[in-house]
């Protein structure tokens, strides 16, 4: 009974011993970050930007001159902005949020995760009695090198008509860019995002690609392949895939991208969506005024307007219950299986793609493409 109780005191001792050093741990974190995630908010939105890809946290906290916090600028933050018709020339503070949820340096690491769980967020700024920045707190802090929860899946069975004949003998998420197949840099930048589970849809030349890159192993990730008799669409062999609890990545096989994988998943997250559409943002100049009328009464006139337009990027996160939509047996592309949810009620959200972005389409995209990763552009 004694040596029960001895050890049950040690046990107590050693977990006690535990949480205090992980408390140090993320208090010293927090700090030590600070100088890299502090900005002012008259920065423009270029500059933050450029900031929190240097600084990898996702998030800034920003403070006047007299060092005084006053908001919080998260990933998140800036594509809404941008939604809303910000530009890069814009103060970043007009993006931030102005009163975010804070702790003290007094909340221990439990209370804060507790917080952050609670309200679904991924960062929480320490801010002590006079409303000074003591640090940024991460989710990180508590889950690093966690796999990301959350399946990706290529598609990868076009024909790539476009691009005939290098189509031909090789299917286009093959064609080599750089020094290696496009679909290889696809799954290179999934594994580094901590997703580790990778379905891929085939159809045209699929042997080309299963015998490339075989269960996955030797890429670092677990390979399913969903092969379709015939092409079902950008949407429809996803059906196949239903039984997950978690979100799922879908993308396009010829899509070149730098965006940030946990970035879309914690928007997707944060807008409580069914479903995400990755979208770039495209103006187009008019050179003469446009009149806007009601019947022949001239209502309103610009004068050589910039039209904003948001396209399609071919990146897209799917809740598990999206896939009970998906027509059974026939075609259905991802812009019908959008109309589909939108018709029903069901939540769908876009997401700016503000990285790098390529649909290598044609002969001259696939041309970029290769100068690009030629010279370090991606």
């Amino acid at each position: 009974m004694l040596a029960e109780r001895a050890n049950s005191t040690i046990h107590k001792s050693r977990r006690i011993g535990v949480e205090r050093q992980r408390s140090a741990a993320v208090i010293a974190a927090a700090r030590a970050r600070l100088t890299a995630v502090t900005a002012f908010p008259g920065r423009t939105i270029a500059e933050a930007m450029k900031q929190l890809d240097e600084a990898g946290t996702g998030a800034l906290v920003l403070c006047n001159q007299q060092d005084e916090f006053c908001g919080l600028l998260t990933d998140g933050d800036l594509r809404r902005a941008f939604l809303r018709g910000a530009q890069f020339q814009d103060p970043c503070g007009d993006a931030a949020t102005k009163t975010p949820f804070t702790v003290s340096p007094q909340h221990s690491p439990a209370d804060i995760l507790r917080l952050m769980d609670r309200l679904d967020i991924n960062h929480v700024p320490m801010v002590d009695e006079a409303s000074r920045v003591l640090g940024l707190v991460i989710r990180q802090d508590f889950e690093l090198s966690d796999p990301l929860s959350m399946s990706a899946v290529i598609m990868a069975g076009g024909y790539g008509t476009r691009l005939m004949p290098l189509t031909k003998e090789t299917p286009k998420p093959m064609l080599p860019v750089g020094d290696r197949p496009l679909m290889e840099l696809t799954i290179e930048r999934l594994r580094k995002a901590g997703i580790r589970r990778v379905n891929v849809t085939t159809h045209h030349l699929s042997e080309r690609i299963t015998e490339h890159f075989g269960d996955g192993s030797d890429f670092g990730v677990k390979l399913n392949y969903v092969a379709e008799e015939h092409p079902l669409g950008t949407a429809g062999g996803l059906r196949f895939m239903q039984g997950s609890k978690e979100p799922m990545l879908v993308m396009n096989g010829d899509i070149l991208t730098a965006v940030n994988f946990r970035d879309l998943l914690a928007f997707h997250r944060e807008s409580r969506a069914d479903l995400t559409v990755g979208v770039r943002i495209h103006e187009v100049n008019v050179p003469y005024g446009v009149i806007e009328c009601e019947g022949a009464q001239v209502k309103h006139l610009r004068e050589k307007p910039t039209l904003r337009l948001l396209l399609n990027a071919g990146v897209y996160i799917l809740e598990p219950v999206v896939s009970y939509f998906i027509p059974k047996n026939r075609r259905c592309d991802m812009t019908d299986l959008i109309k589909i949810l939108i018709d029903a009620g069901r939540k769908v959200v876009s997401f700016p793609i503000l990285e790098y972005w390529l649909d290598i389409g044609q002969r001259t995209d696939y041309e970029k493409a290769n100068e690009d990763v030629r010279m370090g552009r991606i």
